[in-house]
């Protein structure tokens, strides 16, 4: 019986470098192996094909608690080079377009600066050469 197998660090193209499952607590699993491919099942809960002659690493990374830390404060959030930043709802409708309203209104639909659609939009282009070797896309909760 094949067993799941747990990879972290594991490269797209070969002898380019490790640049999948790198972030703490994560891991991919060896679903499968095809012909000169192995099947990934990646933590984004994508499914696609990668080369058997990449590297991985096996396991998972370290720190899985890492996502349940609280910084508790503004400033911790400063020393990590995190700026702070004001919601498009709270601006006139001059500077956003979700802003402006009167009294607290809720902002219609999440928009960038530039009026554009901020969230739901694919932003991957199906013509590149790697689109083939993606079995399934990531489930939607």
């Amino acid at each position: 019986m094949f067993r799941l197998v747990r990879l972290h660090n594991i490269e797209l193209h070969l002898c380019k470098g490790a640049c999948i499952a790198r972030s703490a607590g994560t891991y991919a699993q060896l679903t499968a192996k095809d012909g000169k491919y192995a099947v990934l099942r990646m933590p984004s809960g994508e499914t696609r094909m990668v080369l058997l002659a990449c590297r991985a690493t096996v396991g998972t990374v370290s720190n899985a608690d890492h996502s349940l830390q609280t910084l508790g404060k503004a400033g911790r959030n400063r020393w990590l080079g995190r700026r702070p930043h004001n919601r498009g709802v709270v601006m006139n409708p001059v500077d956003h377009p979700m802003g402006g309203g009167e009294g607290r209104s809720s902002g219609g639909h999440p928009r960038s600066r530039k009026g554009l659609y901020a969230k739901g939009k694919k932003t991957r282009n199906v013509n590149k050469a790697s689109s083939k070797l993606i079995i399934s896309r990531k489930k939607h909760k």
